[in-house]
This record gives structure tokens, C-alpha cells and sequence, in this order.
């Protein structure tokens, strides 16, 4: 058995060693602290613990680094601004920077985008804050994060979910990714959409909806008949394949399975669909055409839509820079795949694959469809084929976004479970390290059959807190006896309905930034993380401008 060791030039010294077991190769990663996950959480922990002064290695499973930000969701859910401090802030700085250039409006001019904080949602012209971008512009901040701190990241590096998370004592000792690589640590972060390394590592977890009772909430579990935003069915819409027959079957896309009654829990999660960037701009436009496995059969209950109402197809089109737009669902058949993620959370890579697979084709033929299917009404068909996709983004994949927009996967449940108590401000928060702000957020989660035999769906809610609220501690933290070496910054502690706020990406920058602050105090001060002084790291965060109180 043969040892390599060598140092890198990164603020704080680690290893890497190549070793032989069973006459193959194996490469192994020492440094203080292990992120695992490629999204914008990822990037700010790791920042963080550089800027502390310990080493740190970003293991990611995308190759594309910066999640959804970087992903096509530039119109970005801010809530209050004021709360958004720290790394995050520093992010969305570094958007104003690169649009102040000339040479960043190749498309459009900035003063017809807007160039001042004067009624333009995009722009702090006083803090040099931009909050709307285009899709590789944000990848380029955070790649800037990440070359500025010499931060080392290892790409398509997916976790051995089966056997690849060694634990001592409780504690983490490595994780080893498909290819064999093993990176080994002192403290490991988990900052996946996922929440796979927390999985792994035997910390409890939640996946759908938990009864209202179970957290004395009121909004959480089933919500039949609650129609907090526009996508639901207005108009009494017939589900059968032949109209008033329910012996001929149901529509694709709705569910024979009958809800629970309202509040109850479920296993289910709200749907999932890539957030689109698309332009009218002829000089960049990439035309939609029919993609592999199409099937306009799984259209048809749009068909009978379009026939009572089309207008909110549309609604979601917000403008991001350069003649571009960040497309989102809206309305009751939209781009959201209601219903075909349920198991996504819990299975296999090979399985996740199918499922976005089968998200790309429907969202793809969806937009086919409404170009080229004459039950469609014209002047619907006229505006879609005015759309294509922005040919200078995501150009290494077809133009089309990198990653699907996991709203919600697993939860963790851990020291301190963050409910709808603490977002609607009826309950204090002990240890805040971080706030939010937006509405609790939920799309919906399953179309069924109503019992008068009429299409509907469920889940969408949309319930705002009076002002922002507070993120504790223990919400990054499994209970010290499951693991007590690991943060979770993106699958938090939190439930259903507390989620639906909290999982917007500055919120995810701002806990990531807090939870690479913990590990690396816990190393400096040599205590476990469950076992730091708060008021240590409630000074440290404030410090580096995270805001904690409003």
C-alpha cells in the first residue's frame, strides 16, 4: 500500500492521498469542514468557512454550480429585502456590478430595463443591490465566489447513498461519491435540495405533509377547497375521456385517488417544474419544436380549459434582463407536473432521472402543444410562437435549465422544528441565526376528482406572515444523538407549511452562510456544534452582516 500526499494553496492547509484497495485506485479529500451539494447554499457555506479561516471542500453532484439561482429562477422571491443580509446580499451586489458594465446589455438597453431603485423591483440602487438576472450571469457570481476564495470543488461527484457515509460515535468520519472518491472532514454540511447526506447519515427526516395536529398548525396537510392564488379550476370542468362517463376513464394527469379530509397529512409534495428562460428577441431566439416522446394526448384537459378560459397561461412570464423571461406556472394546467414527483424525495438517482426525464418531455410537449394544436384558440397559438428559447443560455444543454426546481423534498426533524407558529410570529424563536419573509408558499399538490365530477386541484396556498420572522438555531441541526457533526441548511427542520416560506434561495444563502459560521466555530473553539455558546455565534454572524433581528 502506497501514500501520495501533497498540499494545495488554499487559506488553510488539507490532503489529498491516493491510495490502492483491491488493486484500484482510491483517491481521498481531507479538510476541516465537507459541503456536500452544488447549490447557492453550497456556495455561500463554503465562503463562510474560508473567510473563518479553515479549509473546506465542495463536493457537488451537478456540474453546474449555484442551484435553481443559476438554474432560470433570476426573478427572484425576495420578501422583505431588509432581512436579506450577509453572503446573500453580497450575491445579489454582485449581479448590480455586472449589469452596471455597457457591455452587459447586449440585448437591450439598460435604461429600458431600468436602471434605478425609482419603481423598478429589479434594482437597491442604494445598497448596489440587483435582485432579477439573467441565468448565467448568476452562474458567473458564484463561480466569482468561488475563485475569489479559492474555494476547491469536485463536479458530477454523487453521493454513495447506500454505503458511502461512515459514522463513529455519532459522529460522520467520511463519505465516499459513486466514482470512489473519499473526502474526509471534521464537520460535514449538507446542502443538497435533497437532503441526501442527512439521510444517509441516519438523521430523522420527514417527506409530505404532516397533520395540522401534529404541530398545532392550521395550514398545513390537505387543503381541499382553499384557493389562495389562481391555479385552480374556475369553471366546472368534465375529467372523463368521454364527457359525463366515468366508465371511459379519467384524463391523463388526474389522479383517481380521493384526498384526505382537510388538514390530515400525506406523503405528498408539492409539484415540481423547471422555471424556463425565454425571449421574443428574433436574435436570440431558439424555436420550440416537438420534443422526443411527445404525446398531445396528455394535453387534453388544456384543450377543454381553453374552451371556458385561457388568459392566465400567460401570467408568469416576469421580465428578467436582456429582452428574457423567468417563466413560472400559473393557472390550473400550467407548467407545474402536478402529481408526478411524489416519490422523487426518496428515490433512486436512476429513478430521478426517469422523473425529470418525464418532467422535461411534459413542460417541452407542453409548449409544442400551445404552439402547434389548432384546438388550441388562435391568438393563444399566435403569443406562444412569438416565444423560443434564450439561445445564450444554458447553451452546453440544449438551452434548457440545468436543474428541475425541487420545491420541497425531505425535511429534516431536528433540534428545533421551525412550523407555521414561528413564521406567523405567535411563537418566539430562541436561537435565531437567520431570517425570512415571504409568504408560505405551496403549489399544489395533486388534481382529483371533486365528488359533483368535476376537475380540481389541491394544495395551493399562499398565507404571508405580518412581517418578517426569525430561523432558529436548531433548525440546521439533527438531535446531537442521530449526528452530531452535521448541518443542514436547505432540507431544514421545519414542517410542510413552514417550508413553503422558507425554502426561497436567499433564505437558503443566508442559513448557508450561518451553518458554514457554526462549523467553523465549533473547530476553532474545539466543541461539538451542539455544544457552542450561542451568543459566540449569534456576535460572529452579526459581524459578517447577518441580519437576525427586524
Amino acid at each position: 500500500m502506497r501514500y501520495r500526499l501533497f498540499s494545495l494553496l488554499l487559506p488553510v492547509f488539507f490532503l489529498s492521498a491516493i491510495q490502492c484497495r483491491n488493486n484500484k485506485t482510491v483517491e481521498t479529500f481531507k479538510a476541516d469542514i465537507i459541503v456536500y451539494g452544488g447549490t447557492s447554499s453550497a456556495v455561500t457555506t463554503a465562503v463562510q468557512i474560508v473567510r473563518m479561516g479553515r479549509s473546506v471542500i465542495i463536493v457537488s453532484p451537478d456540474k453546474h454550480i449555484g442551484g435553481l439561482s443559476s438554474s432560470g429562477l433570476g426573478f427572484t422571491d425576495t420578501g422583505n429585502k431588509e432581512v436579506i443580509g450577509g453572503l446573500a446580499r453580497e450575491f445579489y451586489q454582485l449581479i448590480f456590478q455586472h449589469y452596471e458594465k455597457p457591455e452587459s446589455w447586449n440585448w437591450q438597453k439598460q435604461s429600458d430595463y431600468g436602471n434605478t431603485g425609482q419603481g423598478n423591483p429589479a434594482i437597491d440602487g442604494e445598497k448596489r443591490t440587483q435582485w432579477i438576472f439573467e441565468p448565467h450571469v448568476a452562474e458567473e457570481a458564484f463561480e466569482k465566489m468561488i475563485a475569489n476564495n479559492k474555494i476547491r470543488v469536485f463536479r458530477d461527484e454523487l453521493l454513495n447513498r447506500e454505503t458511502g457515509v461512515k459514522k463513529k460515535n455519532n459522529s460522520i468520519t467520511s463519505i465516499e461519491t459513486l466514482s470512489g472518491k473519499i473526502f474526509k472532514g471534521k464537520i460535514f454540511i449538507d446542502a443538497t435540495y435533497e437532503g441526501d447526506l442527512m439521510a444517509a447519515a441516519g438523521v430523522k427526516y420527514n417527506v409530505g405533509r404532516e397533520s395540522n395536529s401534529v404541530y398545532n398548525e392550521n395550514w398545513n396537510g390537505v387543503q381541499k377547497g382553499v384557493f389562495h392564488h389562481g391555479h385552480w379550476f374556475k369553471d366546472n370542468i368534465d375529467p372523463y375521456k368521454i364527457p359525463g362517463d366515468p366508465s371511459s376513464g379519467l384524463l391523463p394527469r388526474i389522479s383517481s385517488d380521493i384526498p384526505g379530509e382537510n388538514g390530515t397529512g400525506d406523503n405528498k409534495i408539492q409539484a415540481y417544474c423547471f422555471r424556463l428562460c425565454l425571449t421574443q428577441n428574433p436574435e436570440n431566439k431558439v424555436l420550440i419544436t416537438k420534443p422526443e416522446g411527445y404525446d398531445s394526448t396528455q394535453y387534453e384537459l388544456l384543450v377543454r380549459l381553453s374552451e371556458t378560459r385561457w388568459n392566465e397561461f400567460f401570467g408568469k412570464y416576469d421580465p428578467i434582463p436582456n429582452l428574457k423571461t423567468d417563466v413560472n406556472n400559473h393557472g390550473p394546467f400550467s407548467y407545474d407536473n402536478i402529481g408526478m414527483n411524489w416519490d422523487y424525495p426518496e428515490a433512486s438517482y436512476e429513478r430521478r432521472k426517469e422523473i425529470i426525464k418525464e418532467h422535461e418531455t411534459y413542460q417541452k410537449g407542453l409548449l409544442f402543444f400551445m404552439t402547434t394544436d389548432n384546438r388550441i384558440p388562435s391568438e393563444v397559438r399566435e403569443t406562444m410562437n412569438k416565444w423560443g428559447y434564450a439561445k445564450d443560455e444554458f447553451i452546453d444543454n440544449g438551452n434548457w435549465p440545468y436543474n428541475i426546481y425541487v420545491r420541497e423534498a425531505r425535511r429534516m426533524i431536528g433540534e428545533y422544528v421551525m412550523t407555521e407558529n414561528d413564521v406567523l410570529g405567535k411563537r418566539d424563536v430562541p436561537r435565531p441565526v437567520g431570517m425570512g419573509s415571504y409568504t408560505m408558499d405551496s403549489h399544489n399538490v395533486q388534481r382529483y376528482v371533486t365528488p359533483e365530477g368535476f376537475v380540481q386541484n389541491e394544495g395551493d396556498l399562499g398565507v404571508g406572515p405580518d412581517k418578517p420572522y426569525q430561523i432558529d438555531l436548531g433548525a440546521l441541526m439533527p438531535r446531537k444523538n442521530e449526528c452530531n457533526n452535521l448541518l443542514v441548511p436547505v432540507c431544514v427542520s421545519s414542517s410542510h407549511i413552514a417550508f413553503g416560506s422558507i425554502r426561497m434561495e436567499p433564505v437558503f444563502m443566508i442559513l448557508g452562510q450561518s451553518a458554514g459560521t457554526v462549523a467553523s466555530l465549533a473547530i476553532v473553539k474545539r466543541k461539538g456544534i451542539h455544544d457552542l455558546d450561542y451568543k459566540e455565534i449569534k456576535d460572529k454572524l452579526q459581524e459578517n452582516g447577518q441580519i437576525l433581528k427586524y
